[in-house]
């Protein structure tokens, strides 16, 4: 996996799937001897990210149709057959805790405020597999600034829309509702860190966290909230719904780590989705460069 540096961007960089293979065929056709732009193809609304890997992205209809999101069923198929009952319009985002301008903006508001652009991410989930998924959003830490967080504000607190009869799986009352997640704030204002509000460049489906949902990319999935309604700073850090159900299983930081398996799964390998054979999986999802100062100092046995 490499992430792109500026000057390695090119038109090819895509959201649409269908799309993103027929420029990549003309592209090859052309040998090099044209430039895309004006006059040539249409050119993407969204901006594109340095940030991007190369990895090719896992079908659009494999990343809508396989997912964790218990909060509408358990299951990989399920949430997207109740993903239907999610009404995502209005939405809004109450931000409060530990900041000098709590409040609370709709999703219009948010996205007026944030331009979005195109990440190319790999997602690792801790029960050995994985997708590479071309997100559209833009970076949490532009959304955090403007609430002020105080030198209080040490961890962010996410809470995903608690209504069991759009989210059905929350009738089941072996979890303590509403989903919890938590970052550390240093690991919130991580340049890495995306707010998603859609893939392939579409609207995100609800299947895959609509509205808005969470990106941390080297982190497992299960930290990437979806469904946001709530945004809290504070100062201890907070317990996720994994860590207050499953204690022994789940710990805080969930970095994709292959030294460190969960108890019913080992870390080593992955089977990325539509590959059959398994492939090693990375320190920290392939990001290590990026994000391994942010634990130099932490055993990561301990903290996982």
């Amino acid at each position: 996996m490499l992430i792109k540096r500026p000057f390695d961007l090119t038109d090819n960089d895509v959201t649409d799937y269908a799309l993103y293979q027929r420029r990549r065929d003309f592209l090859k056709t052309l040998g090099g001897m044209a430039l895309l732009g004006a006059g040539g193809l249409p050119l993407l609304a969204q901006a594109k990210s340095p940030f991007s890997i190369t990895d090719e992205p896992t079908p659009y209809e494999d990343i809508i149709s396989y997912n964790n999101f218990i909060e509408l069923a358990q299951g990989k198929t399920a949430p997207a057959k109740r993903a239907d009952k999610l009404r995502t319009s209005p939405w809004s985002v109450a931000v409060d805790g530990e900041c000098a301008k709590p409040g609370k903006l709709s999703l219009e508001d948010i996205l007026k405020q944030n331009p979005t652009e195109e990440r190319i991410y790999s997602l690792r989930c801790v029960e050995g597999w994985s997708m590479v998924i071309p997100w559209l959003g833009f970076p949490l830490a532009d959304l955090l600034k403007r609430f002020e967080p105080t030198s209080k504000a040490k961890f962010v607190r996410f809470e995903t829309l608690y209504d069991p009869e759009q989210m059905p799986g929350q009738k089941d009352r072996s979890y303590d509702w509403p989903y919890v997640e938590g970052l550390r704030i240093d690991e919130a204002m991580h340049p890495l860190t995306l707010m998603a509000t859609g893939l392939y460049g579409k609207n995100l489906p609800g299947q895959n966290g609509a509205p808005l949902r969470l990106v941390v990319p080297w982190k497992y999935g299960f930290k990437s909230a979806k469904s946001i309604v709530r945004i809290s700073f504070v100062e201890q850090m907070p317990t996720s719904l994994w860590m207050a159900t499953v204690p022994d299983e789940y710990g805080f930081y969930a970095n994709v780590n292959p030294e460190v398996s969960h108890p019913r799964w080992s870390q080593r390998k992955e089977r990325r989705i539509g590959e059959f054979r398994k492939r090693d999986t990375l320190m920290f999802n392939g990001y290590a460069d990026q994000v391994a100062s942010l634990y130099s100092s932490m055993d990561l046995r301990e903290n996982f």
